[in-house]
């Protein structure tokens, strides 16, 4: 399974040639995707609380199209990912019985937007853009803190 989410990473990355490189001095996509795109096998929820917010994308297959469109959605803008913290979660094999899975109960696929407290803000039949996860994402009260923490750091000008 793992083989072949990297296999299908790579093959993302192939059909979108300006992806991997820097702009402005930050990480290049390569560097986020290997931090930012973790298998449920390997993963709980727990590792995550108040540290990260998982975008978790369920599939029956990882061929499943909406999967495929949804990993490309999300790999096309990591860097805005990045900045809120987001980790993408990937679950396409419901026989593994994840504990992603066991929480979410997705059918078929399912895009789940979790939040640092590890509640489920959203959940989408569909896939979603990186505009409408970010959207989603600063409307939550946590990020909001966030945001006011940063701007309260900022010098007045």
């Amino acid at each position: 399974m793992k083989k072949l989410i990297i296999v299908l990473m790579a093959a993302l990355m192939l059909n979108l040639p300006d992806m991997g490189r820097a702009q402005d001095g930050g990480a290049t996509v390569d560097d986020l995707s290997v931090d930012m795109i973790r298998s449920a096998e390997n993963a709980t929820l727990e590792e995550f609380l108040w540290l990260k917010r998982p975008v978790v994308v369920f599939a029956d297959s990882p061929a499943d199209p909406r999967y495929v469109q949804q990993m490309q959605y999300l790999t096309s803008e990591l860097n805005a990912l990045d900045v809120r913290d987001v980790v993408i979660i990937t679950d396409t094999d419901p026989q593994a019985r994840s504990s992603f899975r066991e929480k979410l109960r997705p059918r078929g696929f399912m895009l789940a937007i979790l939040d640092k407290d590890g509640e489920v803000k959203q959940r989408k039949p569909l896939p979603w853009s990186v505009r409408e996860i970010s959207r989603a994402i600063d409307k939550m009260p946590t990020r909001q803190q966030e945001i006011n923490d940063r701007t309260d750091v900022l010098p007045r000008g």
